[in-house]
């Protein structure tokens, strides 16, 4: 028991205060998973993370396949990692290999390979690889899944859209025109249709393992001419797992083993397939009570999935031990729950600690990125980097009485890396539960005190509006007192103006009128004088009709007394 109180005090003196951080950052959920494809023969799900520390990008995917299933063949645009979850099954691939390794190889000489996997097998494909899965029968109906982790930041061309971790061959070959293939593959028309309209199939499909006997199908022999390597389905039976090119979690001796659980992590020195990839995978086993002792990568990132079980992580902030936020530091203290299903990530140089329950076990297999000589520096147990430091030195960096207390610190605990921790998970998740609390009440406070003085802001704003609002209405006041003078000098200039127009205004009118009589007077005249004339001409006229009458009187009646005179003449004539 005070080995125990010895360990949680250590715990909490290099832990320190912690704080919840956003599981987006360091944390996804199991039901936060995307899907990727659901059907009968399986599933596909994915999460992308981030290594903010390096700002590298990772994409896992957790495939789960049915017995009896086949997984198409796809063609790899990163590296590949993934770690055997469950069940058994055969991977058939092709690697993109140099002439001097296809030398050194002579007996695969189309190229191809096949590995049975099984529970706890760690493998690597490079990126450029095709290759497919078949999944064994199994009477339990047990499934076979794997979880893989995609190195995105490992594609040749960084600048590069990344168009996701695989693609199907089938796309590959249907993206072309079908006058193309007709051509490329030398086949009818009609062949080339039914296969580029056919319909698209899921990811994976049920599969039966055929026997070496059977014949391969006119489609397949599409996909060989595209593929470049032979039906290898009918290969499946002839070749055996190598044991250089895999690893498996559960046959070999684990690095670090005692009565609270074990570990094991591997790198390009344990696994030939990770020799040109710097990427490692690893699993720790916690028995109940148990946990992994505090650490830190200080090269390695590491993501994590919880296969078993369910425990607490906690992680420090490297460059701020009491996790408060300042200028220039983003990160935080963490410690959270985790499940079957999560996946946690812990940045390097972050020093974490996993705890089991003491009713569970706490199983997570992971990969790690930057792996190469990555050395993991434990705080506590017997291998404590501490021990490498002067105890007088510690105790002026603990602020100890004296060096007793660093020597009892450091030499309590025989135990190494794995350490006993009886319901220190409990405890941790109480406490959390508790600062939880204190940290909703103290955000509670600050949210009150907040919308105090966003109220008190209000109204000091509201007062200063009615002030300035006064002001300007004195202002305005005093500007127009200052401008009245002015403003009844313009409006006597503006009615002397208008006076003066209405003036000119009145004698224009008066002058208009004016014209106008004397122009009513000039037609009057006009008129008068019109009549005049006419009334003379009419005068005359009457005067030589009157002068014409008479002269057509006397006329007529000299020609009447002419008349008498002839008649009054006698017939012999006057002597």
């Amino acid at each position: 028991m005070a080995k125990e109180k010895v360990l949680f005090a250590l715990a909490v003196v290099f832990l320190c205060v912690w704080s919840v951080l956003g599981h987006h950052e360091v944390l996804v959920r199991k039901e936060e998973r995307r899907v990727v494809s659901v059907c009968e023969s399986g599933s596909i799900s994915a999460v992308d993370v981030r290594d903010w520390t390096g700002g590298t990008n990772y994409h896992l995917q957790f495939i789960t396949m049915e017995p009896n299933s086949l997984f198409l063949p796809v063609l790899l645009h990163a590296d590949m990692v993934f770690y055997v979850h469950s069940g058994k099954a055969r991977i058939n691939y092709m690697e993109v290999e140099s002439s001097d390794s296809k030398n050194k190889k002579k007996e695969s000489s189309d190229g191809s390979r096949s590995i049975d996997l099984k529970r706890g097998d760690v493998y690597r494909l490079e990126q450029g690889t095709t290759f497919y899965i078949t999944s064994y029968p199994a009477p339990t109906r047990v499934k076979f899944r794997i979880y893989a982790i995609f190195n995105i930041a490992n594609v040749e061309d960084p600048q590069e859209q990344f168009f996701g971790a695989y693609s199907n061959i089938s796309d590959l070959v249907r993206g072309f025109d079908e006058r193309i293939l007709q051509t490329g593959f030398g086949v009818s028309e009609e062949l080339v249709q039914s296969i580029k309209w056919a319909e698209r199939t899921p990811p994976i499909v049920p599969y039966v393992l055929r026997n070496e006997s059977d014949k391969r199908s006119w489609k397949e022999g599409i996909i060989e001419s595209v593929v470049g390597f032979p039906d290898q389905t009918a290969e499946l039976n002839k070749k055996k797992k190598s044991k250089t090119r895999t690893f498996n979690f559960y046959s070999g001796k684990p690095d670090v083993k005692n009565c609270y659980g074990w570990s094991t992590a591997i790198t390009h020195e344990e696994l030939e397939a990770l020799e040109s990839i710097d990427i490692g995978a690893f699993m720790v086993n916690l028995t109940t009570g148990s946990m992994m002792g505090p650490h830190w990568n200080p090269k390695a990132t590491e993501i994590s999935i919880v296969t078993r079980g369910q425990g607490m992580v906690q992680i420090i902030c490297p460059t701020n031990p009491e996790g408060q936020f300042t200028r220039h530091v983003k990160c935080q203290n963490s410690l959270y729950r985790v499940k079957e299903g999560d996946v946690f990530i812990v940045p390097k140089y972050h020093p974490m600690t996993q705890i089991s329950f003491n009713n569970d076990s706490f199983v997570f297999v992971g990969f790690s990125t930057n792996a190469r000589n990555n050395y993991p520096q434990f705080l506590a147990g017997e291998r404590s980097v501490l021990k490498e430091i002067d105890r007088e030195i510690l105790k002026e960096a603990f602020s100890a009485p004296n060096s007793t207390v660093v020597e009892e610190l450091l030499s309590s605990q025989r135990d190494a890396i794995i350490l006993g921790c009886t319901s220190c998970a409990e405890d941790l998740m109480e406490k959390a539960a508790e600062e939880e609390h204190q940290r909703a009440e103290k955000e509670r406070r600050r949210e009150e005190k907040r919308r105090e003085e966003e109220e008190r802001r209000r109204e000091e704003q509201k007062e200063e509006e009615e002030r300035a609002r006064r002001e300007e209405k004195e202002e305005e006041a005093r500007r127009r007192e200052e401008e009245r003078p002015r403003r009844e000098e313009k409006e006597e200039e503006a009615r002397r103006r208008e006076e003066q127009k209405e003036e000119t205004r009145r004698r224009e009118e008066e002058e208009a009128k004016r014209r106008e009589e004397e122009q009513a007077r000039r037609e009057e005249e006009a008129r008068r004088e019109e009549e005049e004339e006419e009334e003379e001409e009419a005068r005359r006229r009457e005067e030589e009709e009157e002068k014409a009458r008479r002269r057509e009187e006397e006329e007529e009646e000299g020609e009447q007394w002419i008349r008498k005179k002839k008649e009054a003449r006698p017939l012999g004539g006057w002597k």
